[in-house]
């Protein structure tokens, strides 16, 4: 019961003072350019890479991005930059 209140409030700050939803609920922010380039912000963690997947823990859940010949360019402990072909990015819930 908690949880819902404490994000129906997010809902309505977030609505009301017209702020970013990424910043308010904690959400991650994804920006990708063509398939090459995707930039991840706000993750929680990096679980798993290969040059063929990457999968980074979420607030709620995880992110999975598949494709090929994957580096990652830039890691922070919220940022990440992935470079390679970029085929596939699916959310997990948990």
């Amino acid at each position: 019961m908690m949880k819902k209140l404490r994000h129906q409030m997010r809902n309505w700050l977030t609505n009301k003072l017209e702020l970013p939803a990424d910043v308010t609920m904690d959400l991650p922010r994804i920006t990708m350019i063509g398939q090459l380039h995707i930039y991840i912000e706000n993750h929680r963690g990096l679980l798993s890479f290969s040059d063929d997947e990457l999968r980074l823990l979420l607030k709620q859940g995880q992110l999975l991005v598949k494709g090929e010949s994957f580096v990652i360019k830039m890691i922070q402990p919220e940022e990440l930059l992935l470079e390679g072909k970029i085929e596939q990015v699916t959310y997990i819930n948990d």
